[in-house]
C-alpha cells in the first residue's frame, strides 16, 4: 500500500494535483472562517446584513451626477450615480492621458535641446510630488485664485472660467441628438472594420491605406447625417452670468476639473517615460533605413517607430490605465462624488458596511479586469508576425 501511494506521488502530475487540491481546501477553509466570524460578529452587534437597504431612500443629494438623481431616489440609483461618476472619470482621464503622455514622451526624444528639457522637467517634477498634493493644489488654484462669479474669465463667447468651474453653451435636449449618439456608436464601429480592412491590405500589397483621413470623415459625416435626419436643431442653452453664480448652459464643476487635471497630469508623467522607452527599444538602424526610404520624420514615427514600440509600450501602458482608474478613488479628498464616496456616504448611514465595502472592491476589480481583457486583446492584435 506504501509503496503504491509512493509511486502515484512520484509522479509530477499527480503529485501537481494534489498540491493543487490542498491548496483548493485551504482556501476554501479561510474563506468559510472569514464568513463565518463576520457573520456571527454581526450577530452579536445586531447588524442586519444583506441587500435590502437598496431599496431604501437614500436621502441625501449628490452635487453633480452623469444620471438623473434625486434626495427622493434609493440607494441603489444613489449608489449607480456614484458609478457612472467614476466611469466618467476613467474614460475622459485615460484618453487625456495617454494623448498628453504620447505626445510628451516623443517630446522627451526631440533633437531640439529646448523641447526635450522641458519635457524631462515636466515628467520629473510631477512624478515625484504626491498626487493627492497635486488635486489639492488644483482644487485650492481653481477654487481661491480663479475669479469670483462677477469677473469671470471669458476665453471665448459664452463661456466662463470662474471659481464655479467652467461654463459652456450647450445644445437644448432634442430627439435628433439621440441620433447623433447613435451616429458616433455606428462610426466606431465602422472605424474598426476599416482598421482590420486597412491592416489586411497592407499585409497583402505593401501599401497603407489613408485610414486617419478617412477614419476622421466616419467619424464626422455618420453623426453628422444623423443630425440632418432628426432636423437639425440648432437652438442652444445659453448661461447666462449671474452675481453669485451662472443659469443655463453646462457647468464643469471645480472638483471634476480638480480630479481629471490632477489624475491626467500625473499618470502622463508615467506614461511618458513608457513611451520614451518603447521608442528607444527600436533598433536606430529601422529609422536609418526608413530615412534612406524618404520618408518623413513623421512617417518614420507613425509607420516604422511606433509599429515596432508598441509591443514594448503596451504592457506597461496597461497597468497606468489602471493606476488612473483606481486613483480616481482619491475623488473623496475634495469632494468628488465618486464611486467610493457615495459609497461611504451610504455606509454611514446604513450600517451596512460589508455589502458597501464588497461593492467597491467589486467596481475596482471588474473594471480592471475589463480593462487587462480590451488592453490584452489590442496588444495580441498589434503584435507583430513573422511571415
Amino acid at each position: 500500500m506504501i509503496n503504491t501511494v509512493k509511486k502515484w506521488f512520484d509522479d509530477n502530475k499527480n503529485r501537481s494535483l494534489f498540491y493543487q487540491f490542498i491548496t483548493i481546501l485551504l482556501f476554501i477553509y479561510i474563506g468559510h472562517f472569514f464568513f463565518s466570524n463576520t457573520v456571527t460578529n454581526l450577530e452579536k452587534q445586531k447588524i442586519a446584513s444583506g441587500w435590502g437597504f437598496l431599496t431604501k431612500e437614500a436621502g441625501f443629494p449628490i452635487g453633480e451626477s452623469v444620471i438623473e438623481y434625486k434626495p427622493a431616489d434609493n440607494y441603489g440609483k444613489a449608489l449607480s450615480a456614484g458609478f457612472f461618476n467614476t466611469v466618467k472619470v476613467a474614460i475622459i482621464g485615460n484618453f487625456l492621458a495617454v494623448t498628453l503622455g504620447t505626445l510628451i514622451g516623443i517630446a522627451r526624444l526631440s533633437r531640439n535641446w529646448l523641447v526635450s528639457r522641458i519635457s524631462l522637467c515636466y515628467i520629473e517634477s510631477l512624478r515625484n510630488i504626491p498626487l493627492l498634493l497635486q488635486l489639492f493644489f488644483w482644487y485650492t488654484f481653481i477654487t481661491d485664485i480663479l475669479p469670483i462669479v462677477r469677473n469671470a474669465f471669458k476665453p471665448l463667447p459664452n463661456v466662463f472660467l470662474s471659481n464655479r468651474g467652467l461654463v459652456i453653451p450647450l445644445p437644448k435636449s432634442d430627439p435628433a441628438f439621440e441620433l447623433v449618439g447613435w451616429g458616433f456608436f455606428l462610426a466606431l464601429i465602422l472605424i474598426l472594420i476599416f482598421w482590420k480592412m486597412a491592416r489586411k491590405h497592407q499585409d497583402k500589397t505593401g501599401r497603407s491605406l489613408p485610414f486617419i483621413k478617412i477614419s476622421l470623415c466616419i467619424f464626422i459625416m455618420i453623426p453628422l447625417l444623423g443630425w440632418l435626419i432628426g432636423g437639425a436643431p440648432t437652438a442652444m442653452d445659453i448661461p447666462k452670468q449671474g452675481r453669485f453664480n451662472f443659469s443655463g448652459g453646462y457647468t464643469v464643476s471645480p472638483e471634476f476639473m480638480s480630479l481629471v487635471l490632477g489624475l491626467v497630469l500625473y499618470t502622463a508623467a508615467f506614461i511618458a517615460e513608457v513611451v520614451r522607452a518603447g521608442i528607444l527599444s527600436v533598433k536606430k538602424g529601422q529609422t536609418e533605413a526608413a530615412e534612406s526610404l524618404g520618408l518623413k520624420p513623421h512617417q518614420v514615427l507613425r509607420l516604422v517607430i511606433l509599429p515596432q514600440a508598441l509591443r514594448v509600450i503596451v504592457p506597461p501602458l496597461t497597468s497606468q490605465l489602471l493606476n488612473l482608474t483606481k486613483n480616481s478613488s482619491l475623488a473623496v479628498a475634495i469632494g468628488y462624488p465618486d464611486f467610493v464616496s457615495v459609497s461611504n456616504t451610504t455606509l454611514n448611514q446604513t450600517g451596512q458596511a460589508v455589502e458597501c465595502i464588497f461593492l467597491i472592491i467589486l467596481l475596482y476589480l471588474s473594471t480592471s479586469l475589463l480593462t487587462s481583457i480590451f488592453m490584452n486583446w489590442y496588444n495580441k492584435n498589434i503584435a507583430l508576425v513573422e511571415r
